[in-house]
């Protein structure tokens, strides 16, 4: 049996985790994924490493088929994810309703955490645009290696901000939601072909039958919004 090996990013672990052995056991192969930060993910790509399948945010599959890496025309976009923001359960809970109320949140925490993916980059663009990117400096705890959700579980951060499906599966936390849509990104996920990857038709199968309208509600459980063709219906 052929067992295709993936390289992802965090923010579709879950779903994968459960979606992979029944799309792969309906095409009659397996599927196995090694999963680490996106900055990790693209380091080892770039090093040579050579998967079958890759799945990561959408821009940087486009700047990975740029490069050669991933196959082009090979990306299978898979959902929508938001970012939300996450306190130590029990902990009290600020008003989010708008971008007010987060800087206002964001300057009265003492440790704020997040990751080195799209949601870390998205807050520090929130933070200049607020006017706080100094004074966030100095309190930021960029996490690799766990969620960010970790240490504000251990109570070593006071936020967390990250990938709702990221977030989740955290134990120890309490998540206030997304982000106000004032301040709001959502993040296309989606999987591409490695150029080298050995089993190109298989990878090719197994994408599209994990981005099918049959995942959709598996999807929406670890917290995104599926993209497949009638996953409303």
């Amino acid at each position: 049996m052929i067992t295709l090996r993936v390289l992802q990013s965090i923010a579709f672990c879950e779903a994968f985790r459960r979606l992979a052995p029944l799309r792969a056991g309906e095409l009659g192969c397996a599927a196995t994924a090694e999963i680490t930060g996106g900055l990790q993910v693209v380091a080892r790509l770039r090093a040579g490493e050579v998967f079958d399948l890759v799945i990561m945010a959408a821009d940087t599959i486009d700047q990975l088929e740029r490069e050669g890496i991933v196959a082009a025309g090979s990306r299978v976009d898979l959902a929508v994810s938001p970012i939300a923001v996450a306190v130590r359960a029990g902990a009290p809970r600020p008003s989010l309703r708008d971008g007010t109320d987060l800087r206002a949140a964001l300057l009265a925490a003492g440790t704020v955490a997040i990751s080195t993916g799209p949601s870390g980059v998205h807050l520090r663009a929130v933070f200049e645009r607020m006017g706080i990117a100094t004074e966030m400096e100095a309190r930021l705890r960029v996490v690799v290696g766990e969620p960010a959700a970790a240490p504000v579980a251990r109570g070593e951060a006071d936020l967390c901000f990250q990938q709702l499906s990221e977030l989740l599966p955290v134990p120890g936390i309490d998540i206030l939601g997304p982000l106000p849509d004032d301040v709001q990104k959502r993040t296309v996920f989606s999987l591409g072909a490695h150029a080298r990857g050995a089993h190109r038709r298989e990878a090719d199968a197994f994408a599209r039958a994990l981005a099918s309208p049959a995942s959709a509600g598996v999807i929406r459980e670890c917290g995104m919004e599926p993209l497949a063709a009638g996953a409303d219906a």
